[in-house]
Formats: C-alpha cells, structure tokens, sequence
C-alpha cells in the first residue's frame, strides 16, 4: 500500500521504518528541514520501562496543589483560559484513582517492554549507533516518603515482567560511583538492569538515513494544509513544499505522528484526541571532570529529573510545564535543573557551558499515547507518547505497521476503540488491500 507518515520526530520516522519493512511505500511529511529538530532534539535520553509510573496518581492531586505557584516546580500547572487545558486536567485527575493508575502502569510496562525489545533487535540488525549504553537505568529516591510510595508502583511493574530490584543507598553508590557526591542525601533505589540511554536525536537522524536508503521518500520543509475527505475517508493530503507550491496527496493510509499538534490536525477530521503540550526542558553540560561524573543513566525521582551520558556530554532533563504552546525558555526551570545537578554532583560540573533547550511532549491524561485505527477508515493514530517517546517509539511504530497492514499486534495494549472492533475475526482488513494488475 501507500502509506503518509505525518511527521518525522522518533515516533513518525520508527512508524516509516516498520513500514517500510513491511512492504508498503512509505512517504513522509515534515514541516522541518530534517528528522528529529523539535520534541526529539534534546530529551533525557533514555528508553526507561521502569519509568512506568504515570503523572496522574493517587498522590499527584496534593503535589500539583503543592506546586501550583512554584516556578521551579517539577509539574507546573500554568492555569489559562484555556478550554483544552481544564479538560486535560479533569481527565487527569479522573487518572488519579488507585485503579486507574494500576491499569496504565500494565499497559506503560507492555508497550515499553515490547518496544525496548524491538530496539534492540533494529540495532542488531543494522549496526546504529546513537551513544548508547546498556547499563541500566538506576532511580535513586532522597525523600522517605517517595520512595515509600515508590514499592506499590513497583511491585506492579514487576509483576508485569519489569525487571527492577530495590537497592539501599549502599547499593546505589556501588552501582553508580559518582552519587558518592551525594551518599547521605539517597535513601533508597531501583535498579532496571535492561533499561538503556543514548541520543534520541542522533537514532531519529541515523535511522531516518536508513530508512531512505531503504526506499522511503521524505518531504521535508512541506506544511500540511488540509485534506479532501469523501465520506470517512481521506481522498487527499493538501500540501505546500518551501516554495509555497500546493499539492495534493493520495494514499491508501496515513499515520498522524505530528506530536503536541496531533490534536488540532485530528480535530479538523472529526477526531478528538485529548493531548496537551507538556513542555520539558533539558540542560546539556560538557564533561569536565570524568571522574566525578555520572556513567550509568540515573532517575531523580523526587525532582523528576533524568541524567543520561552521552558520550561527552552530560544530558539532565525533565519537569513538565503546562502552558500551551508556548516554547519560550523559562529561565527559572533551566536554572532549577543546574542547581539540583550542582547539589546532587557538586565535583562534576560549575554549570558552565551549559545548553538549554526545551519542547513539547504531546501529553495525554493517562501517559498512554493513541496507537490504533480512528473513526476515519484510512486514517491512523501513533501519537501522545509524552515523555516516552523515544522508550515506546520502536514498539509503537512496529504495533502500528501490523494495524496498518490487518494484522493484530503481538502485544497486550488498550489500542484504539476502532482498532480493536477491526481485529475482531471477520471483519474486513483496516484499509483496502492493495488491487492487483
């Protein structure tokens, strides 16, 4: 078939690579002159399945209270007159309950463990590189309390097959050398041997390469416009390439991949996707003392912060602002995540030539992206992966290629209601098959 990919951060150029490996023609569209140059430029780096705890949980209502004027706040509601925003934040709390949270947690954990599964098999089979490490990722908790209410949480991701043990602080400075600099601020840990790091962004751009030596077209610096729709169906994709040239698109599928923008697009078709734009931000740091900094991947809890190694550089990111679509950087918060780098590695780095950068994770209420087929018959959804794109990337991308083509994916997820009706024996493929000569 012929398959539009709408966007090229890590989300959309997977889908194109699975796609493609499966057969179809693939074509991809990008606002942008390259892969991975928004969302997925300068993320924390890691592909975490023990990151499986939602925002939404049945202690997140009191922290948002908590921090609600605090502008250094891990998760700061910027409350506006904004009617998308409330409606994200009442299904948000509808989140909170313990019930709730235990289901998002399986299926967080399934995704993850599928999609780690299939990185590792797309990196043995084509040699990308991408600074990565495969030594774990380690949580380390400097709050009682938090790690307290980190045990139920992770007895769930265990049951689900997450391979995480409790470490003593001990355990935790053995692990990771350089939290000596931090030893009695730790009281407690997790450790997820099978969890990697690396550049999200140099994976988006290396396989990005690959998939266009494999035949996939890319249309970069083109805009999308708009659609032709005859019934509930997408006739044609509207388009303007650099030059301002409008075209119009045919395909037997298209798969919106577009991010914080997925909703709007979607809205124009009918489709109601409740993301919102969870701005984060990351500060990348040079190595300048090797022997104070950090090699393993690690999880601040308590501040939600993440510190991956990427060859010579130090990537700490995190902390969610929601604010719109405003991508200014907020000074405040950069400097908040250098001053808690600081005070947890005082010898690693002065936060000199320190780079800022911050995006929009397309975030939804419950931490669990839209995968799956919508309401209009060729027209479908791997998007709103918040602030695991990059962990569910590859398994998204591969359990979408299988809903594209009429299979039923080889993973226990709560795919979209459209896809699951359509799996069900006898009925017909998700989009016509391709017609014979």
């Amino acid at each position: 078939m012929q398959v539009i990919v709408l966007g090229a951060g890590v989300t959309g150029i997977t889908t194109a690579w699975y796609l493609r490996q499966a057969g179809h023609e693939v074509t991809v569209i990008e606002r942008q002159p390259a892969a991975g140059l928004e969302t997925s430029f300068a993320n924390g780096g890691q592909i975490s399945v023990s990151h499986a705890e939602p925002w939404a949980n049945p202690g997140a209502p009191l922290k948002v209270l908590k921090w609600l004027m605090r502008e250094d706040a891990p998760l700061l509601f910027r409350l506006r007159a904004d009617a998308a925003q409330w409606r994200w934040g009442l299904q948000f709390l509808r989140e909170c309950t313990p019930g709730r949270t235990a289901h998002n947690i399986r299926n967080i954990v399934s995704l993850g463990l599928y999609s780690r599964a299939k990185l590792q098999a797309l990196r043995a089979a084509t040699g990308i590189e991408y600074a990565q490490r495969t030594q774990g990722i380690l949580h380390f908790y400097t709050s009682e309390a938090e790690y307290e209410a980190a045990q139920e949480p992770a007895r769930l991701m265990r049951e689900q097959g997450c391979e995480l043990d409790m470490k003593s602080p001990d355990e935790c400075v053995a692990i990771e050398p350089a939290l000596a600099q931090c030893r009695s601020k730790i009281v407690g840990g997790s450790m997820t041997p099978s969890d990697e790091s690396g550049d999200a962004h140099l994976f988006t751009q290396e396989l990005a390469r690959l998939c266009a030596a494999a035949g996939v077209q890319f249309r970069y610096e083109t805009r999308i416009l708009g659609f032709e729709r005859s019934g509930d169906r997408i006739e044609q994709l509207i388009v303007a390439d650099a030059r301002g040239e409008v075209q119009r698109l045919q395909a037997d599928a298209h798969v919106l991949c577009l991010g914080s923008f997925s909703r709007g697009l979607a809205r124009e078709l009918g489709v109601d996707l409740n993301i919102y734009p969870a701005k984060g931000y990351s500060v990348t740091l040079p190595v300048t003392a090797p022997e104070h900094s950090y090699q393993v991947s690690l999880t601040d809890d308590e501040y939600k912060l993440v510190f991956s190694r990427l060859g010579d550089r130090l990537r700490i990111a995190g902390t969610a602002e929601l604010n719109g679509y405003d991508t200014s950087l907020n000074l405040a918060r950069c400097e908040a995540i250098v001053r808690r780098t600081r005070e947890l590695f005082p010898q690693m780095s002065d936060g000199s030539g320190a780079q800022y950068w911050t995006g929009l994770r397309p975030a939804t209420p419950s931490n669990l992206p839209y995968i799956g087929r919508s309401k209009i018959g060729n027209l479908f959804l791997n998007t709103g992966h918040g602030t695991l794109g990059w962990t569910h990337s590859c398994g998204s991308g591969a359990a979408i290629a299988d809903i594209v083509g009429g299979r039923v994916p080889e993973l226990d997820y709560a795919f979209t209601e459209a896809s699951r009706a359509a799996a069900r024996p006898g009925n017909r493929p998700l989009v016509p098959q391709p017609r014979l000569p």
